[in-house]
Parts: structure tokens; C-alpha cells; sequence
């Protein structure tokens, strides 16, 4: 089948190259004309682990077409997914500006039937609204299908979710256009992928829905170690234990410095502001949003205690500068958010971090970036883990002691054990483990 994406940002360019990867001629169409040159270079504009070879692949099998002409790809396509980004605005709404100027211009462009799918994330209504438009600025009638189907790809691991899905969730109001979309996932059924065939609002309302309650299970365990912190519990006995009922589950439940990506702060405050406008108000959501903000606050104040309040001159450390490993996001990164207090409080930050040391660059000023974690740890008085890749996990903690000046470690993800790390001779700080009970507890 051939298929056209338009917009080739993370969700394009991942989808188009696994839809090429089925076995489909997949034409990738971006007005960026810089960005389409930079593609067809083999260069890639962001890091996603076996992504490069995915593309190279499919590209040499002529399954990847990169364009900026939306008519040629319309011409050849019977599926067309819009796949353009749906940032904030201000007051936390999604900007749905670039879905329907996609919308006019499938609707003036098209000449036949084609199946039109919301791929980018967007709040309750929107498809009809793209329904809507299409039908509006069509030179004459010309018939077509909206679809909606979202997308659950985790930074880091896309490709793999992509494959090898939890689920994939159709909504529609044809049973053509839903045909045609299972015959498109039809390698998904070889590996009994669950299928959701369900509305439009339905299909919207489940990635909404989704992605805020896996925001509420991080603030939620985030609570939780900073309770275990006041009473002398361990954080991680507690997220095992309450993983292993099937009820809950372990995913999610790691204690830290809150969530962040381009998805969760994104996405809880547009269904909270959505919400909000059809007058129906999301208190558990919009407490998970403050806890998370707080969360930030909380590990800067944990480096501002251990240091006696005075963070002038002090030199640290920073380890992970992106809001996850395998990923070279910072979007609402809570490392970027600590490095900077910790910087207006006079702090000087030397950080590393494999792949977001470009990014973070035209994020924060002042700060020093290093070649390794041992280099970041020179002469520095204390040293921040802030994202949990996996070259920080084996640290050599001897060579670090004879780098660093101070002895405090700062462990924002749990990374390390606590006894051992004390034995060491370490001022460990962690997130909700390894604590004394508070006074009168």
C-alpha cells in the first residue's frame, strides 16, 4: 500500500519508517525543505536508537520517499496521516494551528478517495473538526474517511513499540476506512496484536486518558518517597511490593526528580485545559501536574541543605541533561530544570550526558560541558545523577573520589545502593531510601 506522512518530526519519521518496514511505500512530506535535504543526506535530526538503519534500509528498497511536494504524495496515496506536532500554547491548550492548515490543504489538493488519519495528538473533537475543513476546501465533492488513530511510542524504544504494540487503537464512523487501516497493521495481527476499533472521541480520548494516568503513577510514587523520607521507609520496597499486585502493576513506579519529554507535561495539561472548556474539571490530574512541578523544587532543595544553604562558588557535577536515556530530548527535561536553579543560586555546573550535550547547549547558559562523567567530576564538590543511562549505572566510584573535591552524591534516580555507597565514604542523597526517621516520627 502506499502511504503518505505528513511530518516528518519524531512520530513521522518512526511511523514512516516502520510502515516502510510492513512492507509499504511510504512517501514522507514536510514543508521544511531543510529538513527534507538533511534527511535524504541519511542524516537524522534527532537520536533514536535503530532508527538510522531502519531508514537507510527502506530507503535502498525504495520504500521511503522524502518530499516536500504534499500533491505528488496525495496523487500516489491511498492513506494520508497527519503527524505534525501539536505543541502548548501559554495557557497549557494544544495548538491545533499546523492539524488543520494540513487539513485545508489535503482537502484542496486531493483528487479521490483517500483515507485521512489523525496520527498527531489532539484533543477530543478535533478529527470531525478535520472532517470538517476537508469537506470546506474541496475544489468539488470528493469523498473520504477520518480516522483516529494515536500513537503510544515511548523515546528510546519507538521502533520496538511500533512492532511489537500494546495495543492499536482505531477510531472511525466507516467500516470501510477501518478495513483498510487493518489490512494497513495487518503484520500486527500475525503477532495477535488486541485491536480497538471504536469513535473518533473514543480513540482521542484514550491517549489522553493514557498518558495521564502513567503521569499520575509518577507523581503518585514520587509522593510516596517523599513520605518514606519523613518516616525512614525504602521508596523501592515499596513500589516492588505494590508492582507485584496485577492490579497495579510495576511499570511507572520509580521514584526521582518527576516526569518530563515531550509528551506527559504536554499532554496532562491540555486534557486539564480541555477539560476545563467543556466544563468538566480534572482535579487528580491537575494535582499530578503540581506534584511533578514540585518534585523539581524538592531535589534543588535537597543540594541546597547538604551544601548549608550557600550554593555560591560551589562547583557540581551534572550527570543526564535529557528527560530519559536512549534519547537526546530535553524538552521539559528535570535535569535542564535543576542545573538552572541550581545556576540562579550561584552554583557553577559542569555537566555530561551521551547524547544531549547540542541540545542543552542553547538551554543553559553558564554552565560547562564535559567529554565524560569523570571529566564532569573534576575538582567538582559534589556530583548530581539526573538521568538514568546506563554508562552511569558501573561508575568507578575510586577513580570518582580521587576526581572529586567533596564527597557528595547526589542520586536523583536511585541509580546506586545507599549502604554501599555510604561505606564508600560517600554523603549519599537519594529519593525517598536510605533515611533516618524524622524526629517524633
Amino acid at each position: 500500500m502506499n502511504i503518505c506522512m505528513v511530518g516528518v518530526g519524531y512520530v513521522g519519521l518512526v511511523s514512516g519508517a516502520c510502515f516502510a518496514e510492513f512492507g509499504n511505500r511510504v512517501y514522507c512530506v514536510d514543508n521544511d525543505r531543510q529538513k527534507i535535504e538533511t534527511l535524504e543526506s541519511g542524516k537524522i535530526p534527532f537520536y533514536e536508537p535503530g532508527l538510522k538503519d531502519l531508514l537507510e534500509r527502506n530507503r535502498a528498497a525504495g520504500r521511503i520517499i522524502f518530499t516536500t511536494d504534499l500533491k505528488e504524495a496525495l496523487d500516489e496515496c491511498l492513506v494520508v496521516f497527519i503527524a505534525v506536532g501539536t505543541p502548548s500554547r501559554d495557557d497549557g491548550s494544544a495548538n491545533l494551528q499546523y492539524v488543520f492548515e494540513v487539513a485545508k490543504e489535503i482537502g484542496k489538493l486531493m483528487e479521490g478517495y483517500k483515507v485521512i488519519v489523525t496520527k498527531s495528538t489532539v484533543v477530543i473533537g478535533t478529527s470531525r473538526k478535520i472532517r470538517k475543513i476537508i469537506k470546506e476546501n474541496q475544489t468539488k465533492e470528493i469523498p473520504f474517511d477520518v480516522v483516529s488513530n494515536p500513537e503510544f511510542l515511548r523515546e528510546g524504544s519507538a521502533i520496538e513499540d511500533f512492532m511489537r504494540p500494546d495495543r492499536v487503537v482505531i477510531g472511525t464512523d466507516s467500516e470501510q476506512a477501518s478495513a483498510i487501516m487493518k489490512d494497513l497493521y495487518s503484520p500486527l495481527y500475525l503477532i495477535e496484536t488486541p485491536f480497538v476499533i471504536t469513535n473518533l472521541e473514543t480513540a482521542e480520548m484514550i491517549k489522553y486518558a493514557s498518558n495521564a494516568f502513567l503521569a499520575t503513577k509518577i507523581s503518585f510514587i514520587n509522593e510516596m518517597a517523599n513520605l518514606c523520607e519523613r518516616v525512614g521507609a525504602d521508596v523501592h520496597h515499596v513500589a516492588k511490593a505494590m508492582g507485584l499486585d496485577k492490579r497495579i502493576g510495576p511499570k511507572f513506579l520509580h521514584p526521582g526528580p518527576g516526569f518530563g519529554g515531550s509528551c506527559f507535561p504536554k499532554d496532562t495539561k491540555a486534557i486539564t485545559s480541555f477539560a476545563a472548556s467543556v466544563g468538566s474539571r480534572l482535579r487528580i490530574v491537575e494535582a499530578v501536574i503540581q506534584v511533578n512541578e514540585e518534585q523539581v523544587l524538592r531535589m534543588v532543595e535537597k543540594v541546597k541543605q547538604a551544601f548549608g544553604d550557600r550554593l555560591e562558588g560551589t562547583r557540581l557535577a551534572a550527570l543526564g541533561l535529557t528527560f530519559k536515556p536512549n534519547t537526546d530530548d530535553i524538552r521539559e527535561s528535570p535535569a535542564i530544570k535543576i542545573i538552572k536553579e541550581l545556576v540562579k543560586m550561584g552554583a557553577h555546573v559542569v555537566a555530561f550526558d551521551p547524547a544531549g550535550i547540542e541540545p542543552s547547549k542553547r538551554e543553559l547558559e553558564g554552565v560547562e560541558f564535559a567529554q565524560d562523567p569523570y571529566s564532569a567530576a573534576q575538582g567538582a564538590d559534589g556530583l548530581m545523577i539526573l538521568t538514568e543511562w546506563n554508562e552511569f549505572r558501573y561508575l568507578d566510584w575510586d577513580e570518582m573520589a580521587k576526581r572529586l573535591h567533596g564527597r557528595l552524591v547526589f542520586d536523583f534516580r536511585n541509580v546506586y545502593d545507599p549502604d554501599k555507597m555510604k561505606a564508600m565514604g560517600f554523603q549519599y542523597h537519594c529519593v525517598g531510601r536510605g533515611y533516618e526517621p524524622a524526629t517524633g516520627a
